[in-house]
């Protein structure tokens, strides 16, 4: 089962004592912010849980699966994600 982000505004509303409306802006502004971060090429360190960070695949040559044709892969950004100790932890 997938935990979607109003499920996470639903728990911060109950917990925080907050009507939902409230909570899912204070989730999208949480998840916004860490975009805009990661956007910038910032890391996002959020201890205890884990880093968000940018990374760039340096473009390779390839094939197509299909074809056996010699093809160009190019770079591309993508965002890893390392586990902190304490997620890791709990997880265990």
């Amino acid at each position: 089962m997938a935990v979607s982000k109003s499920d996470i505004a639903q728990v911060v509303a109950q917990k925080a004592g907050m009507p939902k409306s409230r909570a899912d802006d204070v989730v999208s502004m949480v998840f916004d912010t860490i975009q805009g971060s990661l956007q910038k090429g910032e890391r996002v360190s959020i201890v205890s849980f884990g880093t968000f960070e940018v990374r760039t695949n340096k473009g390779r040559m390839g094939r197509n699966p299909k074809t056996g044709e010699t093809i160009y892969i190019p770079e591309k950004r993508s965002v890893k994600f390392k586990a902190g100790k304490g997620l890791k932890e709990t997880v265990r």
